[in-house]
């Protein structure tokens, strides 16, 4: 995965964002990395006494009573989805948001490899919203593919672009960005003034500090009904936390 060498300053948050220090963010990371074989994180819920590690109350042997165990919260992040491009139906039980970077090799990994399969093995259950964390100081062109995708938005492509650009058949670039809008079929003079106006320059830089103060610092991220996942982990990662939430395994 991506990570910024140097997180750049940010403008103090808005009230109502939630901010987290960086120790607090890593410290509740919740997947396991089933298929690469390594642990990645540790998806904790509550475990008091008697219960075993998938969940299910473990009966102590006979005659001895179970030893009370500490209790572990998950935490879950509240991460604003309303105004960000979204696919997927609107009452999904499962909401995944991605902080992302069009110039990201891992993204790019994540959205060849993982994206279609999940969405395919869940129709209608998941929707996935697409936020900005375009690392600046190590890709060049990422802000601008990011401004570039949401000037798409505005002629209702930006999936559509958001594949092209992660297919980088032109590669990055304003004349590359035309070049998508082109085979898009989009009004390029629109989007060429969108791009020239820089008129998603703001949006885009409002997603990084959000992100910046929540704690992310690498690409991509993501955020299942609010728990994270940090790097283009394999498909079985993300269907296991699914289906574990389907299930009502993890506690709210």
């Amino acid at each position: 995965m991506d990570t910024t060498p140097e997180v750049p300053p940010s403008p103090p948050a808005v009230e109502d964002t939630v901010t987290f220090k960086r120790s607090h963010f890593y410290g509740v990371l919740v997947v396991l990395a089933f298929a690469a074989g390594i642990l990645v994180g540790y998806l904790a819920w509550g475990r008091g006494a008697g219960t075993s590690a998938n969940g299910r109350v473990a009966a102590a042997p006979s005659g001895q009573q179970a030893a009370p165990q500490p209790t572990q919260r998950v935490v879950r992040y509240d991460i604003p989805t309303e105004g960000y491009p979204a696919i997927g139906a609107e009452d999904a039980e499962i909401v995944i948001v991605e902080f992302s970077d069009f110039q990201c090799p891992f993204c790019k990994k994540w959205h060849d490899e993982v994206y279609g399969p999940l969405m395919d093995a869940y129709p209608g259950q998941i929707r996935l919203v697409y936020r900005n964390f375009p690392l600046t100081n190590i890709h060049g062109d990422a802000f601008s593919a990011a401004e570039a995708a949401q000037c798409a938005r505005d002629q209702g492509k930006f999936w559509e672009f958001h594949d092209k650009l992660f297919s980088g058949q032109y590669g990055l670039g304003e004349e590359a960005y035309l070049q998508y809008a082109a085979d898009l079929g989009l009004d390029e003079e629109a989007f060429r003034q969108c791009l020239t106006e820089h008129k998603y320059q703001e949006f885009v830089q409002d997603d990084m500090n959000f992100a910046i103060n929540l704690g992310v610092r690498s690409t991509p991220t993501f955020f299942i009904n609010g728990l994270p996942i940090v790097g283009a982990q394999p498909l079985t990662v993300f269907t296991t936390v699914v289906d574990q939430e389907l299930a009502g395994e993890i506690p709210k």
